[in-house]
């Protein structure tokens, strides 16, 4: 008796002939994750109490300028973590309050993390049956970019909210008085969050390999 017909598998396969992952599967997107939550993770295991941020007793008017600007430097390098947390939350809630904003930066985001940055580089990009290079892709992305950023609501948005997250840590820094921070002047110039921008540069460099085989 003759076996039945075996059935056509369909699917991309890479050039060496095994099956291709999807951008979200590969290990350089895997790596940028796990890196990036290692070093979010380091750095808010160093923000200082909250209630120091906010202790009522700590405030009074500065002088003058310079004062203002002394107490602003001597706050953010004792408070840095908090305060980058509240310029965060600010930009969150902005976002959360104008939904197409939200959606319209994360579909952004999405192009380019699995068109360009985390897509293998032996995958072409193929869209209704034409293939797209590499500097074909980016350009796009690019004008993309410019498009959702300049000629939405999206840059605006962004923009409002950084300015008043900075005013709120301006007001903040000014006003707090740093006497009782125990700062201490011999702190690492990369330590509490600014080891965290170091680490989240490290995970963004994860995809590294998957950009530079496309330059």
């Amino acid at each position: 008796m003759a076996s039945p017909p075996t059935l056509p598998i369909s699917g991309h396969q890479s050039a060496t002939g095994a099956p291709s992952q999807p951008p979200i599967a590969t290990p350089a997107f895997r790596a940028f994750l796990s890196r990036l939550t290692s070093s979010v993770r380091q750095g808010f295991s160093q923000r200082r109490p909250w209630s120091e941020l906010v202790d009522r007793g700590s405030f009074a008017r500065p002088l003058n300028l310079s004062e203002a600007y002394s107490r602003i430097r001597k706050n953010f390098s004792y408070f840095r973590v908090n305060y980058i947390t509240l310029l965060t939350l600010v930009l969150a809630f902005s976002l959360l309050s104008h939904p197409f904003s939200l959606l319209t930066l994360l579909a952004l985001l999405a192009a380019w993390s699995f068109l360009y940055i985390f897509r293998p580089s032996d995958q072409p990009l193929v869209i209704r049956g034409r293939t797209f290079s590499d500097f074909e892709t980016l350009v796009g992305l690019g004008v993309l970019t410019v498009i959702v950023v300049f000629l939405t609501s999206v840059g605006s948005l962004l923009i409002s909210a950084s300015m008043i997250g900075f005013s709120i840590v301006c007001i903040h820094g000014a006003f707090r008085l740093p006497e009782d921070l125990f700062l201490d002047d011999q702190e690492p110039a990369n330590g509490g969050f600014l080891s965290f921008l170091g680490g989240a540069a490290t995970a963004a460099s994860a995809a590294g390999p998957a950009i530079a085989a496309r330059v």
